[in-house]
């Protein structure tokens, strides 16, 4: 399972130069009917001379304007719709409840298939391949996308969605799918589940994403269901998961489909940061016609790097997503990503998989980690000591029995909580 082929040659394997001409004049008819529409995006293109869609370039990108999460709050529900020919809806509910609504079009549609159809391909799933799909349907992308993109492989999906783990645990034992779509941390309860049910997990390989997750979690869930774990990446404003995906020869890296996404990575102030830098991650949507976007931030963290050398993809990469701009903790004058935290958690086998990070506010600022363990003899100041020579700073270490940090069967599990206030968010804190 060391390299697998090419779904679609002409896009993830054509040379930089031909890529970047396609993406030249893609990006000039993206502008072109962003003027047209009339819209937010095209009174900032104005604004910043750009008259038509030969104003532009990919070597002046950086001096176009960006579009913000907080413009499509501003504009909602579908201020940044640019196409009638509306066949779907998807979206999330966002910060603070806030909805973000995606409108899609046939052509839309189309294009997502294509992409996780490739990035399926990449993870060695072939049209023999049965996917038990336990991914959300409904509004949240991650299961249609899926979906699609299998069906589009020729391969059979099994529409689970999240929760109901018993039926889950019922289906793999009779089924036996050898692919697995999922959150990184459903993968593990499901696993614990398979476990303690006596069930044998079939699947060759399992595609995790929706939420950050490290190589010790990787590991976790390799030992729970002995299978190859690789990562992708998506958001619903861009087209849902299929942007970027790990395949098996990428070494650890995610495959972007930069021929339909455009991307940067930019620091705080917007500037473009160097190959291998963290920066946060800016998206143009270059094929997209229902909300096309140009330079959307996404408030993702992560290193961008060049094709894997003399590999048949020829596709830029981006690392696993360090964590989120607006997730990052100051605390002290540190900054710390929740994802630094998992890394020392894992690290020590005491450790269960479940863990809660509460960023205290109530006065001097504080970080709380709570784990949980049948082994705490000394593991309180192991961890402590673990997590000061990592990030620089002491946190408050609580090692808690089973069963007290809160699960999730279905969506991202909470791995942050904000304690500003009245009672703390979980048991064992003071």
């Amino acid at each position: 399972m060391g390299v697998s082929s090419l779904v679609e040659p002409d896009a993830e394997g054509v040379r930089a130069e031909v890529r970047r001409g396609v993406q030249e004049r893609r990006l000039r008819m993206l502008v072109e009917r962003l003027l047209t529409a009339d819209g937010v995006q095209a009174g900032r293109l104005r604004e910043v001379g750009v008259r038509g869609g030969g104003d532009v370039s990919l070597d002046e990108l950086w001096r176009l304007p960006f579009v913000t999460k907080q413009d499509l709050w501003d504009h909602y529900p579908m201020g940044f719709q640019v196409d009638r020919r509306i066949v779907c809806i998807h979206g999330s509910s966002g910060t603070g409840g806030r909805p973000t609504l995606v409108p899609y079009t046939a052509h839309d549609v189309d294009v997502w298939a294509s992409v996780m159809a490739r990035a399926l391909g990449g993870a060695g799933v072939t049209s023999r391949s049965l996917i038990h799909n336990a991914y959300g349907y409904g509004l949240f992308t991650g299961g249609l996308g899926v979906h699609h993109g299998g069906m589009r492989l020729g391969a059979t999906v099994l529409p689970l969605s999240g929760g109901m783990t018993e039926r889950q645990v019922r289906l793999i034992a009779d089924l036996k799918p050898d692919v697995l779509c999922c959150t990184p941390s459903y993968a593990i309860h499901l696993g614990e589940a398979l476990r303690h049910s006596g069930v044998e997990p079939t699947f060759r390989v399992g595609v995790f994403g929706a939420e950050p997750w490290t190589d010790g979690m990787r590991e976790q869930i390799r030992s729970l269901l002995d299978l190859k774990a690789l990562d992708i990446y998506g958001l619903s404003e861009i087209i849902g998961p299929g942007v970027a995906c790990e395949s098996l020869d990428s070494q650890g890296m995610l495959n972007v489909a930069e021929d339909h996404f455009l991307v940067e990575a930019v620091d705080q102030d917007g500037k473009p940061v160097p190959d291998g830098t963290p920066g946060e991650l800016v998206f143009t949507t270059l094929t997209k016609t229902g909300m096309p976007l140009l330079r959307y931030r996404t408030g993702d963290v992560a290193t961008l790097a060049p094709p894997v050398p003399d590999s048949p993809r020829t596709l830029r990469r981006m690392s696993k997503v360090l964590g989120r701009r607006d997730d990052m903790l100051v605390v002290r004058g540190v900054n710390v990503f929740p994802t630094e935290i998992e890394s020392v958690r894992l690290a020590d086998p005491r450790v269960s998989p479940h863990y809660l990070i509460v960023e205290d506010r109530r006065a001097r600022p504080e970080l709380w980690v709570v784990v949980e363990s049948a082994q705490p003899e000394g593991l309180r100041q192991n961890l402590t000591d673990a997590l000061r020579e990592r990030l620089g700073i002491t946190c408050k270490v609580v090692v808690a029995p089973g069963g007290t940090v809160p699960r999730t069967e279905t969506g991202k599990a909470q791995r942050l909580a904000r304690w500003n206030e009245g009672r703390p968010p979980v048991a064992g804190l003071t």
